[in-house]
């Protein structure tokens, strides 16, 4: 019995260490992803947080965004990949008509950004004119792709799923006018890609 009850301590003993051992490296990948993120974004400088306005300067006329304070997840991400010229030369991939346009799918350059952390409960709504970061159906997926809602009715929809961190301050003529442009159709006859790029020529940090 003595010899039956101690392998059953050593068995116990085991467990216990093979649970604590994956504790400690769930703990040791998320500290990794995190550095990760805050390196692949600010590369190793702190980000300002002061930096609030972001203009978009489209094949088809200019965009201004004022990003919110109060997402310092999502607009600091998206502010230091503007800092560092990543979204520059992208074009907006897909035009789904009376809903959004999406930009910012950067894989084309051969760059891959690492994933955030959704901002949830929203602080803000997906209305007409603010811009939300795209993701997957997946928790936590959104990385470099944005859209601009083109409607208030977009906010029943995602409000639950999509982090809004910023809105259209000028240039929601030109927003519309993008959301217009002919379309090879994709998700549905009215959401796909445009015919002929419209392209994201350069986003700066203008104030």
């Amino acid at each position: 019995m003595s010899g039956k009850r101690e392998q059953r301590l050593k068995a116990k003993k085991t467990r216990t260490f093979r649970k604590r051992l994956a504790a400690v490296i769930t703990i040791v990948l998320i500290i990794v992803g995190v550095v990760a993120v805050y390196k692949f974004n600010s590369g190793g400088t702190s980000p300002s947080l002061t930096d609030n306005v972001v203009l978009f300067v489209t094949s088809m006329g200019n965009i201004t965004i004022e990003l919110y304070d109060d997402m310092p997840i999502t607009a600091v991400n998206f502010r230091n990949l503007v800092s560092r010229g990543i979204y520059d030369g992208t074009i907006f991939h897909r035009v789904a008509k009376g809903f959004v346009i999406q930009g910012g799918d950067v894989t084309s350059k051969g760059i891959t950004v690492p994933p955030i952390q959704d901002e949830l409960p929203n602080k803000h709504s997906n209305a007409r004119g603010s811009v939300a970061m795209a993701k997957t159906s997946e928790l936590n997926s959104a990385t470099s792709q944005f859209f601009i809602n083109l409607n208030d009715t977009n906010a029943a929809k995602l409000d639950s799923n999509y982090s809004v961190f910023g809105r259209v301050t000028a240039g929601m003529d030109v927003v519309d006018a993008i959301s217009q442009v002919p379309i090879n159709p994709g998700l549905s006859e009215n959401d796909g890609k445009p015919v002929q790029d419209v392209t994201l020529t350069k986003a700066e940090i203008i104030g």
